[in-house]
């Protein structure tokens, strides 16, 4: 039985997509706040949203941003719904006047899986071997890494994409590991990439929670979920990607943990939370894996969580200007402006 006061609040409104992943995170949002306030009555508001109309075309070619949230905010506009849980990869790093995300919620697994009916790994794939992905960060990672692989466009839900690849389209393709595991389909992850291989997208593996920053009552609400070592994290991400001026379908990479100061690296803990020493590492690529830029740094936190997430920033900013030093923003703006 939970020991928080009751809020105030009797009904909540959940918007969401309608994927099967999508409504998966929206039913565990809404199953952590009832076990946290048995009283509330929640309701799941199902929306469509561009992204999921679009399935023909590379998202990077779609254009914009939010492509896969605007008509959730749309409804925290309306107050059709008061809150929108989304995969922090998905959401835009500048987010709409009025609305913030209040929560970040505890960070699962941020790697990509290789999923094959064949090949274990990426290794053992042969040469010239189809691999499907839509995403313009593991193209690029993967191609620098295997340039005689073929990346081949995969869109659509999560069943949609193993469909196609059980039909013989492909030979392997990439998907989030947190997706597969939380809509229960671990067992068709034959391995998961190194993270030194393909470094994760900005937020992958975390939950966000969106309200309306004017509404005090439900940010009150939902302060329970927050996990205040995941958003330090996740704030030096978003910062990189933010400073880089980019969305969530371009080539960009971003993962920082917070471990040791005498930690010896990322791949002995993927997820690390404890520590004060944050690590960040980005990434910007060409498509075709021809240049693939690095950059990273390590800082030492101190202070109140809100000068952590302030250090955290300025973190995301610096590795960010270290790419630009490198050439990033001519790889970007050929992208932003073929």
């Amino acid at each position: 039985m939970s020991n928080l006061q009751q809020p105030a609040l009797t009904t909540l409104t959940i918007a969401t997509r309608q994927s099967p992943l999508a409504l998966w995170q929206a039913e565990h949002i809404r199953d952590r706040l009832l076990a946290l306030y048995p009283e509330l009555t929640i309701e799941l508001l199902k929306i469509v949203t561009k992204g999921d109309k679009i399935l023909d075309t590379p998202l990077a070619k779609i254009g914009g941003k939010g492509l896969f949230v605007k008509e959730l905010e749309q409804a925290l506009y309306e107050k059709q719904a008061d809150i929108a849980v989304h995969s922090l990869k998905d959401v835009p790093m500048q987010l709409p006047e009025g609305l913030t995300l209040g929560v970040y919620c505890k960070r699962a697994s941020p790697t990509d899986a290789f999923v094959s009916n064949t090949y274990n790994n990426i290794d053992e794939l042969p040469q010239g071997a189809v691999v499907g992905t839509a995403s313009l960060r593991r193209q690029c990672q993967i191609k620098a890494y295997r340039p005689d692989l073929q990346i081949k466009t995969l869109r659509g839900n999560v069943g949609t994409r193993l469909g196609k690849l059980d039909a013989g389209e492909y030979d392997a393709i990439i998907l989030a590991t947190s997706g597969l595991q939380r809509i229960e389909l671990d067992e068709r992850i034959r391995s998961e990439l190194d993270i030194d291989t393909c470094l994760p997208a900005v937020g992958q593996g975390a939950l966000a929670i969106e309200c309306r920053e004017d509404d005090q009552e439900v940010m009150a609400l939902l302060a329970p979920l927050n996990d205040d070592m995941a958003r330090i994290r996740l704030i030096a991400e978003r910062a990189l990607n933010r400073h880089l001026q980019g969305g969530c379908q371009v080539p960009i990479a971003a993962y920082a943990i917070l471990q040791m100061a005498d930690a010896a690296d990322i791949s002995s803990n993927l997820n690390d939370d404890n520590g004060d020493t944050l690590w960040l590492r980005g990434r910007v690529g060409e498509e075709d894996g021809s240049r693939l830029l690095k950059a990273e740094k390590r800082i030492t936190l101190s202070g109140t969580q809100a000068q952590k997430e302030q250090q955290a920033n300025q973190l995301g900013i610096d590795v960010a200007e270290q790419l630009l030093a490198k050439g990033a923003g001519a790889i970007l703006d050929a992208i932003y402006n073929p």
